[in-house]
């Protein structure tokens, strides 16, 4: 038969009122001890001998005896808390917890085990050490485990600090608290100004030193009830309780001056920091803590581009409000859409200058409401970038496109990515999957990544690109000119066309300098073996100038509205 769960015993001997404390003791392997540093005697619990395995009790009657059973590499962690307290506690006793290993046979056996030994002493008149009352308990590698676990779970293991998860929890409790005690609170984000320059410079080992004393300065500054946490690699959140906005700002002076008047020594020796903060009060201009983060953090933005070393209480934007409902409102409707399948595709044609046909189609998504109006990409792709939507909604353009090319076996079409896709390695299964690595379709389907996106990270666009062309699919760089992509780049990334930004199309006829620039971007393109492509042709003239200056293909709406990809016919059976 099992033996009974410690604390079942533990339950049915309280309710018995026969509460055998020694009994409890030995059944979760615990044992108490009294210690008169004094006169060096221990009294032990009558269990000692039996958890302890040593026997006799009268081997461990002292604290001496008792310390020549503990491990050499730890009987100097186990004194140190026994040393002289400055500020003891005569009354409560001085806490300690400390952990080791002892070998019960003496220092020749080959028994070990580790312990967990946690209580208070009390000091005399000097304040040394005279009386110490303690509790000792067997640990193994689970606890140990259990124990490191609880601590990664809840804590930054740099800093000591709350972590992001808990910090936001803790938020969230506060918020609910004041709606059940109406009180003004605080969250300030703090962050450390010059981390990158001291991560640069003597490395990173020696800006998380940097971190570690910036939230150890600022956690001794901090009330009793206030919380701290780390948010990201240089920024802290803090709550601050029953605060309004002026003890917010003695606050956050009280923070900048411990970190800036003195230096912090590290490793690399002695340094400089500075912090930046921005603060919100809560739940006057914050009501979630999303809302509170979110305007923290602007408010943050705003003191770091003023200067180093200032404080920004967050204030709101003129009409921010029907801002911020309006993008949830247009996020609403994506996720609507995209999970009633609602999103469209129209095709623009890329008209080719030599034969002055259709030969491929760009594929520009729409989103239908569910009374039928029809909503360009223009009014809900920003906003749903922004939030973190862009994946969802190249997913579903990736499932429309592939369905359309096993549909029409004569159809070339190009589509946009976002810069988020370009590391989304799932996108590139669901290419794969939904094409079933056919190269009669791959081949037939262009992805366009525009400049900006690409020059963020050159080496994971390449990567991104060359996958993407070992399948058999063309890239395409898309609104080249916007930004600062230089041909040498452009070389690198080994793209096969790329489309000229329409900026400098719209007013061909009228701007020489802009002719001149096609005409050598052309020229360049053909160089590297690139075909080309202008965007925004929207008259004759237009056409005329581009066509001489030897462009590949043309789009804009000289050639026609978008049409929608249901009505497109194949001029093949």
């Amino acid at each position: 038969m099992a033996d009974p769960d410690p604390d079942q015993k533990r339950d049915a001997l309280a309710e018995s009122g026969n509460l055998d404390l020694v009994g409890i003791l030995s059944s979760i392997e615990e044992t108490a001890y009294a210690w008169d540093l004094v006169s060096g005697r221990i009294e032990w619990g009558s269990n000692a001998a039996a958890i302890l395995g040593v026997g006799d009790l009268a081997k461990i009657a002292t604290g001496a005896a008792y310390h020549a059973l503990i491990a050499p590499e730890n009987l100097k962690d186990r004194l140190q808390v026994f040393s002289r307290g400055v500020a003891a506690d005569r009354v409560r006793g001085v806490p300690y917890r400390v952990q080791y290993r002892i070998t019960p046979g003496g220092p020749r056996s080959w028994k070990t085990i580790r312990v967990e030994d946690h209580g208070r002493w009390w000091p005399g008149a000097d304040g040394h050490p005279i009386h110490a009352r303690g509790v000792i308990r067997i640990i193994d590698d689970h606890y140990l485990e259990q124990q490191r676990q609880l601590v990664r779970n809840d804590f930054d293991e740099l800093t000591g600090q709350l972590n992001r998860i808990r910090l936001t929890e803790a938020l969230g409790s506060v918020l609910g608290r004041i709606e059940r005690e109406p009180q003004s609170c605080g969250f300030l984000m703090v962050s450390v100004n010059n981390l990158a320059v001291i991560n640069d410079t003597f490395g990173i080992a020696t800006g998380d030193e940097a971190i570690s004393e910036v939230a150890r300065r600022i956690r001794g500054k901090l009330r009793g009830g206030d919380i701290i946490g780390r948010y990201a690699s240089n920024k802290f959140g803090i709550i601050m309780m029953k605060c309004g906005p002026e003890a917010l700002r003695v606050a956050a002076e009280r923070f900048l001056k411990v970190v800036r008047d003195s230096t912090i020594k590290t490793s690399a020796g002695q340094l400089s920091a500075t912090i930046s903060i921005g603060a919100v009060v809560i739940p006057h201009q914050a009501n979630s803590v999303q809302d509170a983060v979110n305007f923290a953090l602007r408010a943050l933005d705003a003191a770091r581009s003023q200067r180093i070393d200032c404080f920004v209480l967050y204030e709101p934007l003129p009409g921010s409000e029907s801002v911020r409902v309006r993008n949830r409102t247009i996020a609403n409707n994506v996720v609507e859409a995209l999970d009633d399948n609602r999103m469209r595709l129209v095709l623009q044609p890329m008209v080719s200058a030599k034969s002055g046909k259709a030969e491929i189609y760009e594929c520009l998504l729409r989103m239908e409401k569910p009374d039928g109006q029809i909503v360009p990409a223009g009014e809900f792709v920003p906003v749903a970038e922004q939030l973190g939507l862009s994946r969802l909604i190249d997913r579903r353009a990736l499932e429309l496109t592939i369905a359309l090319l096993k549909k029409h076996h004569d159809l070339v079409l190009s589509l946009n990515v976002s810069g988020l896709t370009c590391s989304d390695k799932e996108w590139i299964a669901a290419l794969l999957r939904l094409s079933d690595g056919r190269k009669d379709i791959l081949s037939r389907l262009i992805v366009e990544i525009t400049e900006t996106v690409a020059i963020e990270d050159l080496d994971q666009t390449i990567n991104f690109v060359d996958t993407l062309k070992e399948f058999g699919c063309r890239v395409a760089i898309d609104d080249f000119g916007a930004g600062y992509t230089s041909f040498k780049n452009l070389k690198l990334l080994n793209v096969d066309i790329v489309k000229i930004d329409g900026v400098f199309v719209k007013n061909l006829a009228n701007d020489s300098s802009d002719r001149i620039f096609i005409k050598t971007m052309i020229d360049l393109a053909r160089i590297f073996g690139m075909e080309t492509v202008a965007e925004w042709v929207g008259d004759e003239h237009s056409v005329k100038h581009l066509t001489d200056a030897g462009i590949d293909f043309m789009q804009g709406f000289y050639y026609g509205l978008p049409i929608d990809a249901a009505d497109y016919v194949s001029k093949k059976p």
